[in-house]
Order: structure tokens, then C-alpha cells, then sequence
């Protein structure tokens, strides 16, 4: 911990989202006083977001879980008892040993939410204790990017905005609102500043398509289709890179067959999308050296999901911007032990992964380690294929965050064990038996960006301590060692001090750089090719047609859609396009910080006035939305920049000022309205519908609870 003493101000990193963007603390007496960027950080260059700006609100929240408390009454009931740290690791170590001894560990499901900053020792910790059931966010964010990108081209390619990109399509991304993943929203504004063209894809009119050059407003769901339309303009028209995908493609003669299925008339009709603008946006892309592709999780929450991301690295590939100056470029990161190597996957036995839920399944899922978490909610509630009797989450609100909202409840509620790590009692958390005190990024001393792929590494170091909260990774530490298993640590430093190794770096001279970097290189294929079994750009995958599913990327329809399902649609008559971003929150995030809820006091539900004037709301009416699983309220915001047959709300939404154990999450919950069937999951990945589905709206008389 840094020692403190009068007025300082510290540089450390925020992750009051995904982080990744260098900031300087000003502390006074000790006490965290102001927050700011730090100007000598090129992912942000100075620049803060409101979140950030407003964390030390969070941080010094009078609501904040700050020791280890344990259920004294039923589940649900708000009663808590205040523990010690020995108690509850030993609450938690007896029961998990007690599960081992009776089912396996893999009756323990380990979970954590998204853009967390230790997935690397909740996988060491869940390899070690021997169970092959992980949940994340990531079957439907930035995993299965990795999985996708992995089987196609062998890594994840990212936007090399320091290569002064020409053109930049934005595609289901909002970057300027929120982060995404590797990318800040200064480095996208710099390079339009410097004259870069931009097209972005989006079914909304945010700043972005306002800003950009050419707006495909697309029917939401079908991106797919779309990259296709533009595959085929690029192919028929002669405009890809003849040398790159004679000498690094796999698969071009049945990858063109393919595209050709998808006609600009075919394209147009499935996308609402003009074909002229289609034509315009491919032309620009491909035309325009170099350019390169931003995408965002908007795409990876549906059926698609996979054949989305594999489509828009096949687009970078054929037209030569694949690891090139300006265009989507493999970042190396510092000569670290990887992620892979300090998660010790290869602990994990082959006999524990085959019995991973859904594994079998959901192949790529497999691949990259993770489980659809409705397997198990299943697993939980019937027993099949074999009970799940514990799951321990970490900075996780699936309540709020996951598909069919009030399965997740019954699950979490039933479950015979419940951990929670979190900040504060979320909907989540109250229904634990177990609640742990999880430190914020500014109590912690880490490497921030370790498990991205931007190559950079940024050091956080821990500033205050409040209560007795942990970082996440004390905690799997401290478990670790109790329930007997071997590599872990005296403390978490020396973790850091063994990922570092390899740089010659130690922690104690790391804490003080404000980033450390990998080398850029460009065009490594030109050296040895890509990291898949051809080593080539596998625009057929042979990974895809091992395991059965179609190896070239095709379009399927949203499971449900006024196409799929006309009869629904007559009850039901809009598209419900659901997770629009917020500026202030963070999925489910913030929502108890009180400059952030003075800007966005509640959930708002975009509606098109000719929409809206058909059944009677006005702007800043609070309106009920319906789906067959169920209604909520949100309230009422009237733009144009929406289509008509379309409306978009936000997700996320609890109330932490509502003082009753459940919060309300029910009130306004767009996961209430959602639905978690595998029919409409994605075939390899099993990503979750989230996005797109069929709905009714009508004016709520009353204000919500």
C-alpha cells in the first residue's frame, strides 16, 4: 500500500468499466480527494469518463459491503450477520470439501461478470480445485470474439489507431459512451480529427452514426447478412487484395460460392439496408488504405454470434488491412508468463473437462473454457446432468444481467450454497449465504490489461484501504491454500512478481511506470504464417468442420422476429432491441452513485414519435414493455434516430435506493422480458439471444414501485 502522508497525487489505472485508462489520484490526509486522467497515457491521453471521474463516490459509499457477512435468516430476507475473514474462508473450504466428497468438484460452478480484472486466478483456482464449470459473460462478450477470431486467424485483431487508420468502420459499438474492451474512445476521436473516414453500422442513431460519413441502419439482428452483402461488393467488384488471398486464405473458391448466396436485393430485404448504401460502404472500406474494423458485443449476443465475428475477420483478411499498419493488428504484449500459464489449465484433468455442462455442445465454448450459464441454472434446478450444489461469483449480477431474469432467480435462490464477492448487495448477493468484501481498483495492487489484447500492461497500485475488503485475488488465494491446493502464494504480489519474470521487471519496479508495452510488429503472417492448422486465414474453418458445424460463416435468422415468428409478431408487433449503452454505468453497475444517477436518474425505454403517437405516450412517459415472458417500465424517450418498427432499451437496470432485499430488480429488468432457450443459442459458442426479440409497448398509468 502506498504510504501516504499530507497532499499527494498518485498515478495508478481506472477500471471503473473495462479499464485501461491512466489516471492520477490526489489524496489529502489520507483520504482520496479527486480523479483525473493522466496525460502520459496513450490509451487515454488525459481524457476521463464520467464513470471514472465519479469512482471515489463508489469507493467511500456508505453502502458498501466492507466485511464478511453471513445470511441469519432465509434467502431473500435482507438479514446479515457480521463475520470475520477466518470464518467465512472456513464456512466456504468445509462446505466446498464436504460437496467434493459427495458429488466432485464439478458440483462447484466458479462465475465471474464482465471486464474483470482476475479471470487469471479464477480459472488457476477453479483448475486447481478441479471443476470445469466457469461462467462469464463471455459466451456472449469478447470471448467469444477470442474463440471466433482464434479458429479463423489464430489471435484477435485489434484497431491500430497509432497506424493512422484512413477509414474506420464502427460496427454495434459505441466506444465514445463506453469501453470496449481494448479500445478508448480518444484514440477513434483522434484519428476522425486527423481526417479518417468512418462508416458505422447500428440500428440507432448514436453521436457516431451522427458523425459518420456513411449510417447503415440496419434491421437489428442481422449484421451477419450485411458483412455478407459486403463481402459480396468486395468480391464481385474486384476490390480485395488478390496477393493476400492467394497466399494466406484458406478456402476462397467455396468462401466466394458462399457469398455469392447473398445478392445486395437478397441483403437489402433481410437488413432494411438501401443496396446503394451498402454498395458506398464496401466500396469505401475496401478502397480506402489502410482501414480497419472496430466491433462491439452488440453482434455477439445473438444467434450469430460466432458467424458475425468470423465474417468481419474475413472482411479485414480479403482486403489485405490483417496485421497491418492501420488496420486490425496482433498486439504482442510484454514477454509475460501468459494467462494460460498462470490459470494452469492443463491441471484440469481431461476426465474433469469432459464433464464440463454443455461441452459437448457448445464446442468453442469448450475451446476457450467457459460454460452458458443456462446449464446451469438446469444443472441446479433438476439435478441433470448431475447437481450443481455451489457457485461462488465474483463481481457478477446475473439477476440483473442474464437472459430469462426470473429462471437465474430461482436458480440462485435454490442452489444449496451461494458465495458472492461484490462491492455492494446487489439483487445477486442477497441471495447468497456468503457474502465477501471485494476490493475497488483503487485498494488493489495489479496489472491492469493482462488478459486484453492491446499489448499493453497498466499497474495499479493500492491507494486506501476501506473496512476489510479484499482484491479478488487474495481471496482465491486464501481459499486456495485452505482447501490444501499447491501453487499459490505467500501473497498476491508475488503472483505479479511471477507473471513479470519473464520481463526482468519485478512488481516493486513496475508500480511505478505508467504502462508498460509489448513491441509492435507488423505483418508477422509474412514470417510464419497464422496460428491455425493451415496456417492461413481459414475463411473455411477446419476446426468448424471437424466439429461438425457449417465452416463457412451464413446468416441465420433471430429465433424470434416478425420473419421467424409472423404469428408472435401480430401480439407482439416491434423489434425489441435491448442493451443500448449508457454514458454513467456499466452494465449493472453504479447505478448507487449519486453524481451518476443525477445524470441518468432512470431506465429509458427509445421509441419513434409516429410509434409512440399510436398509443398515446409522450416523452418521459413511463411505459410498460412486454414480451411473452413477462413486462416491465421503463420510461419513455422520443427520438427519430430510431426506426419505427423498432424500440431500444436499456438493461442493467436495479434500484440500490429502494431499501427492500430485492431491490426492485424485477420492476425494470430487461432480462425479465428476455429468453434463455438453446434453440436460439449460438451453435458452437451457445451465446445467448440477448438483443433481439418481439415486443408490445402501452402507457403505464402509474410510476413504478
Amino acid at each position: 500500500m502506498v504510504e501516504l502522508s499530507g497532499e499527494q497525487v498518485i498515478r495508478s489505472n481506472c477500471r471503473g468499466c473495462h479499464g485501461g485508462c491512466g489516471v492520477l489520484v490526489h489524496v489529502k490526509d489520507g483520504r482520496i480527494i479527486k480523479l483525473e486522467g493522466d496525460p502520459e497515457v496513450p490509451s487515454n491521453r488525459g481524457t476521463m469518463c464520467s464513470k471514472g471521474l465519479a469512482y471515489l463516490q463508489l469507493v467511500y459509499h456508505p453502502d458498501r459491503v466492507k466485511y464478511p457477512i453471513k445470511r441469519s435468516g432465509k434467502k431473500g430476507e435482507g438479514k446479515w450477520q457480521r463475520i470475520s475473514w477466518d470464518e467465512a474462508l472456513d464456512t466456504i473450504v468445509n462446505k466446498y470439501k464436504e460437496i467434493i466428497r459427495k458429488y466432485g468438484p464439478e458440483a462447484i460452478v466458479i462465475g465471474q461478470g464482465t471486464g474483470r480484472d482476475y479471470a487469471e486466478t479464477l480459472y488457476r483456482f477453479a483448475n486447481l480445485l478441479g471443476t470445469p464449470n466457469v461462467i462469464t459473460a463471455g459466451h456472449m462478450c469478447y470471448v467469444s470474439r477470442l474463440g471466433a477470431t482464434l479458429i479463423t486467424c489464430g489471435a484477435l485483431p485489434v484497431c491500430d489507431y497509432d497506424g493512422h487508420p484512413k477509414c474506420v468502420m464502427v460496427w454495434g459499438n459505441n466506444v465514445v459512451w463506453t469501453h470496449a474492451d481494448e479500445y478508448k474512445a480518444e484514440n477513434l476521436s483522434r484519428v476522425l480529427a486527423e481526417g479518417a473516414r468512418l462508416i458505422v453500422i447500428d440500428p440507432r442513431l448514436t453521436y457516431l452514426a451522427g458523425r459518420a460519413d456513411i449510417w447503415l441502419q440496419l434491421r437489428p439482428g442481422t449484421d451477419t447478412a450485411l458483412a455478407l452483402g459486403i463481402a459480396n461488393v468486395i468480391i464481385g467488384e474486384g476490390l480485395y487484395d488478390k496477393e493476400f488471398v492467394e497466399k494466406y486464405t484458406h478456402g476462397w473458391d467455396k468462401f466466394v460460392e458462399r457469398v455469392q448466396e447473398y445478392p445486395l436485393d437478397k441483403v437489402e430485404k433481410i437488413t432494411w439496408v438501401p443496396a446503394a448504401k451498402i454498395k458506398d460502404a464496401a466500396r469505401l472500406y475496401a478502397k480506402t488504405k489502410p482501414a480497419c474494423i472496430q466491433w462491439g458485443v452488440a453482434i455477439e449476443q445473438t444467434i450469430n454470434c460466432t458467424d458475425n465475428n468470423r465474417i468481419l475477420t474475413d472482411l479485414m483478411a480479403i482486403t489485405g488491412n490483417l496485421d497491418a499498419p492501420g488496420g486490425n493488428v496482433f498486439f504482442t504484449p510484454p514477454p509475460l508468463r501468459t494467462l494460460s500459464q498462470f490459470a494452469m489449465h492443463r491441471e484440469l484433468s481431461a476426465e474433469q473437462r469432459e464433464k464440463q455442462l454443455g461441452g459437448n455442445t457448445y464446442k468453442l465454448a469448450q475451446r476457450v473454457a467457459l460454460v452458458t450459464p443456462k446449464m446451469v441454472w438446469d444443472a441446479i434446478l433438476t439435478g441433470k446432468p448431475y447437481p450443481v450444489k455451489a457457485v461462488q461469483l465474483h463481481g457478477s449480477n446475473p439477476v440483473i444481467t442474464r437472459a430469462n431474469a426470473r429462471e437465474v432467480y430461482k436458480a440462485l435462490k435454490q442452489v444449496d450454497f451461494l458465495v458472492v464477492a461484490d462491492f455492494f448487495l446487489t439483487p445477486t448477493a442477497e441471495l447468497a449465504d456468503v457474502v465477501l468484501p471485494a476490493a475497488t481498483w483503487l485498494e488493489v495492487n495489479y496489472l491492469g490489461g493482462y488478459f486484453l489484447r492491446h499489448g499493453y500492461l497498466f499497474p495499479r497500485k493500492k491507494i486506501v484501504q476501506i473496512g476489510e475488503c479484499w482484491q479478488d485475488q487474495k481471496i482465491f488465494n486464501e481459499l486456495g491454500k485452505r482447501l490444501g491446493q499447491k501453487n499459490w502464494f505467500d501473497k498476491v504480489e508475488d503472483a505479479w512478481d511471477y507473471i513479470l519474470e519473464p520481463t526482468g521487471l519485478t512488481w516493486e519496479k513496475a508500480k511505478e511506470m505508467p504502462y508498460i508495452r509489448g513491441e509492435t510488429e507488423y505483418r508477422k503472417y509474412e514470417k510464419k504464417g497464422f496460428s491455425t492448422p493451415t496456417k492461413k486465414v481459414e475463411l473455411y474453418s477446419t476446426m468448424f468442420e471437424e466439429w461438425g458445424y457449417d465452416p463457412l460463416p451464413r446468416y441465420r435468422e433471430i429465433p424470434e422476429s416478425p420473419v421467424s415468428k409472423p404469428e408472435m409478431a401480430k401480439e407482439y408487433p416491434y423489434i425489441l432491441t435491448t442493451g443500448a449503452r449508457c454514458p454513467v454505468f456499466f452494465h449493472s453497475e453504479h447505478r448507487m452513485i449519486p453524481w451518476l444517477r443525477e445524470i441518468h436518474p432512470d431506465p429509458i425505454v427509445e421509441i419513434h414519435p409516429q410509434t409512440a403517437e399510436k398509443h398515446g405516450i409522450k416523452d418521459g412517459d413511463w411505459v410498460f414493455i412486454e414480451s411473452p415472458r413477462g413486462r416491465i417500465k421503463q420510461r419513455a424517450k422520443l427520438t427519430t434516430g430510431i426506426d419505427p418498427r423498432v424500440v431500444a432499451a436499456q438493461h442493467g437496470w436495479w434500484f440500490p435506493e429502494v431499501k427492500t432485499p430485492d431491490h426492485g430488480w424485477d420492476k425494470s429488468n430487461i432480462n425479465i422480458l428476455t429468453d434463455n432457450d438453446p434453440a436460439g443459442y449460438d451453435v458452437a459458442m451457445g451465446s445467448t439471444n440477448l438483443r433481439v426479440l418481439l415486443c408490445k409497448i402501452y402507457l403505464a398509468e402509474e410510476e413504478p414501485e
